[in-house]
């Protein structure tokens, strides 16, 4: 959402506000996942392969790590979950694409991660592949594969690393 500077004529954009997960924000989470995992999987596999949140944050390691929202507006919109070496999670909700949401979530974890990151993506991502590329993450490789609970689809993954 674009506000008007105190001085009334510079606009700007609203500042991400980053805290960590509540149950509360449970419900929204799975929103937020469900939706762009779906516009994900239309770019790069396969929308059949979808997973719900609901079904696939335990088996996959949501909660294995640091676990934090990204707000817009008072909303969450966003989510990061990060351990000391790897990114393992990173949504935006569609509705809040191109916002700035998900580049605070990713520096927030950055500055909170060792000097050294790795992280994946599915090829064909590109957004997702642009803003790790823009903060400095490096393609390692490529790697054929399946989706995790969904082995029926196959899928390339990119591994990427980032070193401070």
């Amino acid at each position: 959402m674009l506000a008007m500077s105190d001085s009334g004529s510079v606009p700007f954009q609203s500042a991400v506000l980053i805290r960590p997960y509540t149950l509360d924000d449970w419900p929204r989470l799975c929103e937020i996942h469900d939706r762009a995992r779906l516009e994900e999987l239309k770019l790069s596999a396969n929308p059949a392969a979808f997973r719900s949140l609901a079904r696939t944050a335990h088996s996959e390691g949501l909660f294995e790590g640091r676990l934090d929202v990204g707000l817009l507006d008072g909303v969450v919109q966003g989510f990061v979950a990060y351990q000391r070496h790897t990114l393992n999670w990173l949504y935006v909700h569609p509705d809040a694409y191109r916002r700035g949401v998900g580049r605070s979530l990713l520096r927030h974890a950055l500055a909170d991660c060792g000097p050294v990151v790795g992280t994946q993506a599915l090829a064909g991502n590109e957004p997702a592949l642009r803003l790790y590329r823009s903060e400095g993450f490096i393609e390692i490789e490529r790697r054929n594969g399946r989706l995790a609970g969904s082995d029926e689809f196959p899928a390339v993954g990119v591994i990427l690393r980032r070193w401070r």
